[in-house]
């Protein structure tokens, strides 16, 4: 696929974001497309952004946990790029207009002090972590019914990436048993998902592994400075109008969103 076709893809998928209109998976029309030719769809979907005045803050894993592989039909970690103008501030309000339909994942997240690049240990990861905490993703597909796509046709989307939002208390991560958090997803008061945090690539911090391995491929690396989003712990749950959303993560205290139309 061409460079050329790169660019007009990524507009198709970036006109369809700011309109909120679905559109059908770019493999319908494109079948031979490539993961490489996805990775550059997002690159030139991120162009397009930050030549609006988005800056790049950090980076999200996606299909982490065995419970969103299946959800989504799909087996391989992937990543998306968060800019400033995703983020929600913790206690924040979601409105749905201008989405298409939105869904919402308990996640745990870091924050880095120091460059990391290529194959990484975990002490190395937790090294260059500054901070951990808890976080909520949501997610919104560009493609109908939010469901069964390949998953060039996710890393093209920018890996479903829509907003997220950070909770406000931050630990070293070394002060806490990163596999081993309980987390539970509560909506208006019920609690909708749980799971322990090791849900995540077995422990969150492999996330931050996988990241670095991802990057490399493409002749990158994870800046200083960065949020990473580790994945998901559990399948995600689609958000309505009038929804209060609170995640609560051993240690990590809670964050909370309010979701209006």
């Amino acid at each position: 696929m061409t460079a050329r076709m790169h660019e007009e893809l990524a507009r198709l998928l970036d006109q369809a974001r700011l309109e909120a209109r679905e559109i059908p998976p770019l493999t319908k029309q494109h079948p031979d497309l490539a993961l490489t030719d996805a990775y550059a769809i997002q690159a030139e979907g991120l162009r397009l952004r930050t030549s609006r005045g988005e800056r790049v803050v950090g980076l999200k894993m996606g299909f982490t946990s065995e419970a969103k592989r299946r959800q989504m039909n799909l087996d391989s970690p992937v990543y998306g790029v968060l800019t400033d103008r995703m983020e929600i501030p913790a206690g924040g309000v979601f409105r749905l207009q201008g989405s298409i339909h939105p869904k919402i994942e308990p996640e745990i997240a870091f924050r880095t002090s120091r460059e990391l690049r290529g194959r990484i240990t975990r002490e190395q990861a937790l090294d260059a972590c500054s901070s951990v905490f808890a976080a909520l993703e949501i997610l919104d597909s560009r493609y109908v019914g939010f469901k069964y796509f390949s998953l060039p046709d996710v890393v093209a989307d920018n890996s479903s990436s829509s907003l997220f939002v950070l909770g406000t208390t931050e630990r070293p991560p070394r002060e806490l048993d990163l596999p081993r958090l309980e987390m539970v997803l509560e909506v208006n008061g019920e609690r909708v998902q749980a799971a322990r945090s090791d849900a995540i690539s077995g422990d969150p911090v492999v996330s931050i592994i996988q990241l670095c391995e991802l990057l490399d491929q493409r002749g990158e690396s994870l800046p200083a400075g960065s949020v990473v989003l580790s994945g998901a712990a559990t399948a995600a749950h689609m958000l309505h109008a009038g929804d209060r959303v609170r995640l609560t993560v051993e240690g990590l205290g809670e964050v909370t969103v309010s979701i209006e139309s």
